[in-house]
């Protein structure tokens, strides 16, 4: 039998197309015999990242709506010159 990406792919697809179907089953039938949700236990690191991904002060919304504002009415101007001269300086610096 020759071997070829497509026999692989086809392969690969419908193994993880029954492994879902499993996985979907035993879920279903888990769930319809309690009616209790599954109690998880997480790591302090889990929870601090959980805690880090939940954060809704990482953004200031009122600054962002402002910076928005003076976009849209053109009272923003941007330096190309300055931004084009820091990209180049960074590039330059990563190549050393």
């Amino acid at each position: 039998m020759k071997i070829t990406s497509n026999t692989l792919k086809s392969q690969l697809a419908s193994s993880v197309a029954a492994s879902r179907n499993a996985r979907a089953a035993s879920g279903a039938s888990a769930s319809a015999g309690s009616e209790k949700g599954a109690a998880v236990d997480l790591s302090p690191a889990a929870r601090n990242l959980a805690a880090l991904q939940n954060s809704d002060g990482d953004i200031n919304v009122a600054k962002v709506q402002e910076l928005r504002d003076a976009i849209a009415s053109g009272q923003l101007k941007f330096d190309t010159s300055r931004i084009a001269s820091g990209l180049i300086a960074s590039a330059r610096e990563l190549l050393k």
